[in-house]
């Protein structure tokens, strides 16, 4: 995902640069780049004000040369990161689901295989796996601060005093910007810069009509920021009606967005729902939300509902009169020694679900002689499980070369800190201004539930 959406630029295409990153798309003239989806990782530590980002972007359309320009509240430092790092996220966020121990041996008809949980909000985790220098005007109200290479991508870090500037800077260095000079004014007033990045076509899927689509190979930047804001309004100008974007946040505390925005539309009646299901309690600190949230529920629905906010249970959410779909939260977890070591391979990926069966055959059964005997060992281990498990077994799957790959991960997790992994589609009605990204928290209650495994949900 990104720092800030796109915005489309459009691109000479004898231009040796431009931009790849998180805000506006620019490509060749009369040619179309539009963001359909993205995918942003950020990290955000309050206490030393440094903000760090990796954004990958997903594109479509016909220009043979475009780039991106993101904006930042200070200078960036800029550095590659691996192709599939949102794949990895996507293996190591994939959700859990609680299971027993089963006997294939016993004649029992109720000895049977359990899953607590049914998807909920959750959708598919296989996500996708993947100037020359300006020529200044009489005045040098642009200047290119730094420029240089980030894996194949080329990139200048500018700054400027004035939109019109800023504009002129675009055409004389052979862009085409199709957005206005207002969008670009937002971020000028508030002295931020800009950097632009070339994206290379001829890596990208070319499509049977002579379109490109692909995912923009993920680029860190590292800068340092008062507040966690992600530049949401440039990307307003490379939008036709929505654009998806999927949200990894690493702070020290759970995160959510602000207002009509926030997840809580549709996380607590999804908590609500499992509550029933679940007469021991509600893994991850989710009953213990709820009750510190309690006072603010039913205000809360009734917000809902003026905002045509429905919630149905293993649905995703749809849009509104407006078109709005509110925000729904894919996971979230304050990272243990155990998350981190799973980086490593020195905590496994998976709980496993103990074979109660172990050394003995269909074979071993028929014989009546021995079937009881084998039969007292298996209850035994059910039992055994049962007691020491009574909740079951956390369970998720992938495959051995992919759990491998976490390691690709490693130094980027931290300990403690939390991960809140959320999904919105933004209607280009909701992209007017910056997107703020503030702790989990409503009047003094902090919210701190998880959720790794998949609830079981009462029905409607």
């Amino acid at each position: 995902m990104r720092y800030a959406l796109l915005s489309t630029l459009v691109l000479g295409l004898l231009l040796p640069a431009t931009s790849r990153a998180a805000c506006c798309y620019f490509s060749a003239k009369n040619a179309d780049i539009l963001q359909p989806a993205q995918k942003v990782f950020i990290s955000y530590d309050p206490k030393e004000k440094i903000e760090t980002f990796t954004v990958q972007p997903k594109f479509e359309g016909n220009a043979l040369d475009f780039g991106m320009v993101i904006p930042t509240p200070t200078q960036p430092k800029l550095s590659e990161m691996p192709r599939d790092f949102f794949k990895h996220l996507a293996v190591y966020t994939i959700m859990k689901q609680r299971q027993t121990p089963r006997s294939k041996l016993l004649p029992e008809t109720n000895m049977r295989f359990r899953t607590l949980g049914a998807p909920l909000l959750a959708r598919g985790l296989a996500e996708n796996r993947r100037d020359s220098k300006a020529s200044e005007p009489e005045r040098p109200k642009v200047i290119v601060l730094e420029q240089g290479l980030v894996g194949s991508l080329d990139y200048k870090i500018i700054s400027a005093e004035r939109a019109d500037d800023l504009f002129q800077w675009l055409k004389d260095n052979k862009y085409t910007y199709s957005g206005d000079e207002a969008t670009l004014n937002h971020y000028v007033q508030k002295k931020w810069l800009f950097t632009v990045m070339k994206i290379d076509t001829a890596q990208m899927k070319r499509n049977k009509d002579g379109t490109f689509a692909g995912d923009v190979t993920p680029t860190r930047f590292q800068f340092a920021s008062d507040k966690l804001v992600y530049p949401l309004k440039i990307t307003q100008i490379s939008v036709r009606e929505k654009t998806e974007a999927l949200f990894y946040i690493q702070a020290p505390y759970k995160v959510d967005l602000e207002g009509d925005m926030s997840y809580q539309y549709t996380w607590v009646p999804m908590l609500q729902a499992a509550a029933g299901c679940m007469p021991s309690g509600i893994p991850g600190k989710g009953g213990l939300w709820l009750n510190a949230f309690n006072a603010q529920i039913p205000p809360l629905m009734q917000r809902a509902r003026a905002l045509q906010f429905g919630f149905t249970p293993n649905q995703r959410p749809t849009p509104n009169a407006k078109g709005h779909i509110p925000t729904t939260m894919e996971w979230a977890r304050k990272l243990s020694t155990e998350d981190v070591g799973i980086l490593t391979g020195k905590q496994p990926y998976s709980e496993t679900v103990p074979d109660v069966d172990e050394g003995f055959t269909q074979a071993d059964v028929k014989d009546p002689a021995r079937a009881e005997a084998i039969y007292k060992v298996i209850r035994a281990r059910l039992a055994k499980a049962q007691k020491e498990r009574p909740l079951g077994f956390l369970v998720r799957h992938a495959p051995n070369e992919d759990v491998k790959n976490l390691q690709q991960l490693t130094g980027h997790m931290a300990e403690s800190w939390f991960i809140t992994k959320f999904r919105k589609i933004f209607a280009r009605d909701e992209m007017n201004d910056d997107l703020n990204i503030v702790p989990a928290r409503y009047n003094g209650a902090e919210d701190s539930s998880e959720y790794e495994e998949l609830f079981p949900i009462s029905p409607p």
